[in-house]
């Protein structure tokens, strides 16, 4: 077997649109919590039919933005828009 195609065999693909399972290997999050921002609107992603997809571009597109808010802002200043709510614990 060629070099080519064995090291094809060990990285998997990524690709432009991806499923949440992609996408949450992608993210390096639990696809249960990418499925939570999703759902939120958190995260940019679309439904095709009754699933969730996500294009690459888009969510390397939301890091930046996300890692640039983040160093923009001092965090006394982060209003509850660019934080993600916390649940109160019962």
């Amino acid at each position: 077997m060629r070099n080519a195609a064995k090291s094809n065999l060990l990285v998997p693909e990524i690709r432009e649109v991806m499923d949440i399972r992609q996408a949450s290997d992608y993210l390096g999050i639990s696809p249960d919590t990418l499925y939570k921002y999703a759902s939120e609107a958190f995260i940019p992603a679309f439904k095709l039919g009754n699933r969730w997809r996500f294009k690459r571009s888009r969510l390397d597109e939301w890091m930046d933005r996300q890692s640039d808010a983040a160093t923009a802002v001092p965090e006394s200043e982060v209003g509850a828009k660019t934080k993600k709510p916390v649940k109160a614990a019962y």
